[in-house]
């Protein structure tokens, strides 16, 4: 079907994939218990914006371009790894804020007021649209993983990466919407209880060190 080759065994593969947690599901996840799911769906649109014009870039041979550079893999390396810290770097000083209760008395001044100011500050969509691209690993994936089932006699490939494409927004999307009513639902515990809500802004945080580390360490094969 559309040049795709065991298309069962390419859903399981992309399913047990976009489970396996990273920087961006964990950052909608977080919008949402924070902001709610009107503003979580602001990330998860950033998210599939990147996660679209990574897959475009690999059909186009980006990917082999990385591969063949490694002065330009590791610039885009880099710099997305430094996006990631000073994000976490955002992270554990909010959660400082919030263990010390300095956040928890302004958040009760401003409440209501303060949502519009907060959102123009955060800005989901493009935080979560940068995180996508500054990863040269997701073009390399998208390409290594769609070749596996594109059939080389197919006349029209790109047809078939387009379609795998389409298939893995799909997915995404669902599983984004499934985090982003989850963060909802516990929201409002996260709001009575302020030091679990720095915790796990502290655990977020040092969750989104560990990804910038693992993605400064990243290599082109």
């Amino acid at each position: 079907m559309l040049g795709i080759t065991d298309l069962s065994t390419y859903l399981v593969g992309l399913a047990l994939i976009i489970l396996l947690p990273g920087p961006n599901s964990l950052y909608v996840v977080s919008v949402a218990a924070r902001r709610g799911p009107r503003v979580a769906y602001r990330a998860a649109a950033g998210v599939l914006c990147g996660d679209t014009v990574l897959m475009t870039l690999s059909a186009g041979g980006v990917a082999s371009l990385l591969q063949t550079s490694p002065v330009l893999f590791a610039v885009v390396k880099f710099a997305g790894a430094g996006y990631l810290t000073w994000l976490a770097a955002g992270m554990l000083r909010g959660a400082w804020a919030l263990w010390r209760g300095r956040e928890a008395r302004r958040a009760e001044r401003q409440e209501g007021a303060a949502e519009a100011p907060k959102e123009t500050v955060e800005r989901p969509y493009r935080r979560a649209l940068v995180v996508s691209l500054l990863n040269p690993k997701a073009i390399l994936f998208f390409i290594s993983f769609f070749v596996q089932f594109v059939d080389p006699s197919y006349a029209h490939p790109v047809l078939s990466f387009l379609t795998l494409g389409a298939w893995a927004q799909l997915f995404s999307f669902t599983y984004l919407s499934v985090l982003i009513f989850s963060g909802t639902f516990l929201a409002a515990t996260f709001r009575r209880r302020k030091r679990l809500t720095a915790g796990l802004s502290a655990g977020a945080g040092a969750a989104f060190l560990g990804f910038a580390a693992k993605l400064s360490l990243a290599s082109a094969g």
